[in-house]
């Protein structure tokens, strides 16, 4: 690690800890504001020397619940879920000082000095954590504690990683040379750039790479004592951590499918029950208004649920099991038959033909509310019941239809492994921009990366890629 990461790293502790001292200040400071004092007067005698006593020992507390939260760990974090776990990490905080106070029987003089305390301490946090890694960033940009990196491989993934790096100086990493395979001569040419301080890592982007080559890069990388990443694809090997089991003396490994088994799908469900309830709640005027749109536009069901036969219309959910789906209707009658019409295809094409989707561009069968609706992905509002019934969740692959499954590669079907979602990966990272493999690639990703974190950033994300119609179709 570079020593300005290090140093970032090191200085977070202090920084944090002076953060919740100034937010402490500041909450009494505001309890004892003279406008504050007029509206509710002081009826406890607590002085700011005795106050700070008791807030010095509060904040290590802060401190080592957000060690526990992984907060300080040297791996990089990005910013908009450093920023979810740091908002859990300092509510989590102040409920053990509450818990800490009850049990000690020492009550706090103001209810008010402790909320205010709670939440500046998030605002002061928050704040920060993104002034320093924004002049982290700053500093990279500039050339400051960046990572020179040799790619191996002229694969996809290496000439995407490429791109990606030099696109992102922020990042830390600089592409310093790109080469096909790892050789002898190959090897004099990387000891002549770490001599002269222009290496510090190795990333194999090669999946095809034999075990000798991995090994010998491997070798390399430890005796000239620079890092050694492996970009691996998400087809050949799961990213999950092995399971060991003991049978008859014998180890045996096990490769889970995805952490949402067990404990993490009771979590999920009980997520998705609660959040499915409000957002239908807090939805609900809008779901109105959407639907009377619909109606006086083109009369008759405002919900798309059955196909031109008549048939319900499906959806392929987890195990690769249908189910019945509906959103608001935002086309045509009938428009589902024209993706089989050959008329219809040959005017006006399938951007995705070749891949078992299916996606036109200024798609004339959609509606004038219903292009609106779609803009602003507001035809998925009634998917929040369909959350509610336990058929899809909140996060995860979005449903492809039974015709696009059907078309799946085997290791495609991998994404059926957990329910379907309203938003995902995928759609936040791209949404209808994405081409299939690639959609694919991240719903891999996050069936075997899931955690309640990766959740709360998706759905965080989620409004702001509507609004900016990343890749609305």
């Amino acid at each position: 690690m570079k020593r300005a990461d290090l140093v970032f790293a090191g200085l977070l502790v202090p920084l944090d800890y002076l953060a919740i001292l100034a937010a402490a200040t500041a909450a009494y400071s505001l309890r004892f504001a003279s406008f504050f004092v007029a509206y509710r007067p002081i009826t406890f005698d607590l002085t700011y020397s005795e106050y700070l006593a008791t807030v010095a020992p509060i904040g290590l507390v802060y401190l080592l619940v957000f060690a526990l939260s992984g907060l300080y760990a040297m791996r990089p974090h990005k910013l908009a879920g450093e920023v979810v776990r740091l908002v859990v990490a300092a509510s989590a905080s102040i409920a053990v000082v509450l818990a800490i106070a009850f049990f000690s029987r020492e009550l706090f003089d103001s209810r008010f000095i402790v909320l205010a305390a709670w939440v500046l301490s998030i605002i002061f946090l928050v704040s920060e954590r993104v002034i320093v890694r924004l002049l982290q960033r700053t500093l990279r940009t500039l050339g400051i504690g960046v990572m020179r990196v040799a790619i191996v491989g002229k694969t996809r993934t290496a000439n995407e990683l490429l791109k990606y790096f030099s696109e992102n100086p922020y990042l830390g990493y600089e592409p310093v040379l790109q080469i096909s395979h790892f050789s002898e001569d190959v090897s004099a040419r990387l000891k002549g750039l770490r001599k002269h301080d222009g290496l510090d890592l190795i990333l194999l982007a090669n999946t095809d790479a034999e075990r000798k080559e991995i090994t010998a890069i491997k070798t390399f990388a430890e005796i000239e004592h620079v890092g050694f990443f492996y970009a691996a694809d998400l087809f050949p090997g799961s990213t999950l951590r092995p399971l060991t089991h003991t049978f008859g003396g014998r180890p045996v490994i096990e490769v889970p499918k995805t952490p949402l088994d067990g404990w993490g799908a009771i979590y999920k469900r009980g997520f998705d029950i609660i959040g499915s309830l409000l957002l239908i709640i807090i939805t609900l005027p809008l779901q109105i208004l959407v639907a009377l749109a619909l109606f006086i536009e083109q009369p008759g069901s405002v919900l798309f649920r059955k196909l031109p036969e008549g048939q319900k219309v499906l959806r392929v959910g987890q195990g690769g099991k249908p189910f019945s789906y509906f959103k608001f209707r935002s086309m045509v009658k009938d428009a589902h038959k024209y993706r089989f019409d050959p008329a219809f295809l040959e005017k006006h094409g399938n951007m995705r033909e070749g891949t078992p989707l299916f996606k036109l561009e200024n798609d004339p069968r959609v509606t004038r509310v219903g292009k609106f609706i779609r803009k602003y992905s507001l035809d998925e509002l009634p998917e929040f019941y369909l959350v509610l019934f336990g058929r899809m969740s909140l996060v995860g692959p979005r449903p492809h239809l039974p015709e696009e499954v059907a078309a799946y590669k085997p290791e495609d079907r991998k994404v059926l492994t957990i329910k379907p979602g309203i938003t995902g990966l995928s759609q936040i990272s791209g949404r209808a921009n994405l081409d299939f493999d690639d959609e694919v690639r991240l719903d891999m990703y996050y069936i075997e990366n899931w955690g309640p974190w990766l959740d709360l950033i998706i759905l965080v994300k989620t409004p702001l890629t509507v609004l900016f119609r990343t890749g609305a179709y």
